[in-house]
């Protein structure tokens, strides 16, 4: 039994021939099959439309292209550049505070048929304890602002010069200070297996030690 008004039972009707469609039938919606602007559209990850995303995905999934990664003689690289740049000074107000420390120190040697022993008195001077915290604390405080650096940029001044970043796997921002400091922590971990964890990046696909791994961290070109 049907009732003359039931709503459910009623179907649109598609325009009969000879009959005017309704205002908008078959059309486009606005921009559709229109080239993209020149660098994606601003402000949407991945160079996609708003709303958009990838062949396959959801509409509003936003992939990250991720740029090639770096090679693990690049990340080499900048780590020594890095080392030295904080290094060197560091050592030179050490080696010159041992020797100034140590200069006035009053050692004897005592030697019997078959042994001998040095002692020395009076330790370092006071010159010598305030130079070798100056080069504790160019160490400390580079160190610091190494990783200051990476999180806020990705690069340090070794990475710059070699032209790589460390960025976030999935949106490639920059980790964060927060997140970089403890990366640098994670990398206890690529020290245990004999060190295997930084030579890692030779084989993996990602071109990642152990700690980017725990982070979900990447090295890449820029």
């Amino acid at each position: 039994m049907t009732y003359g008004n039931d709503p459910y039972s009623q179907q649109p009707q598609q325009p009969g021939y000879g009959q005017q469609p309704p205002p908008g039938y078959g059309q486009q919606p606005p921009g559709y099959g229109q080239q993209p602007p020149a660098g994606g559209y601003p402000g949407q990850p991945g160079g996609y439309p708003p709303g958009a995303g990838p062949a396959g995905y959801p509409p509003g999934y936003a992939a990250y292209p991720q740029a090639p990664y770096a090679s693990w003689g690049a990340r080499f690289g900048a780590y020594l550049i890095d080392a030295l740049i904080i290094g060197v000074p560091a050592a030179i107000f050490y080696g010159i505070g041992f020797a100034i420390g140590f200069k006035n120190a009053d050692c004897t040697t005592e030697s019997t048929d078959s042994s001998y022993s040095t002692s020395c008195s009076g330790g370092l001077s006071g010159a010598g304890i305030a130079l070798i915290a100056i080069g504790w604390l160019i160490a400390v405080i580079g160190g610091f602002y190494f990783i200051y650096m990476e999180g806020k940029t990705g690069q340090t001044p070794g990475r710059k010069m070699l032209g790589i970043r460390l960025v976030r796997e999935a949106d490639g921002q920059p980790l964060g200070f927060g997140m970089a400091f403890v990366r640098r922590l994670a990398h206890v971990v690529d020290a245990l297996p004999c060190y295997v964890g930084f030579l890692w990046p030779l084989w993996d696909a990602k071109r990642q030690t152990f700690a980017d791994k725990i982070m979900n961290s990447i090295v890449v070109k820029v």
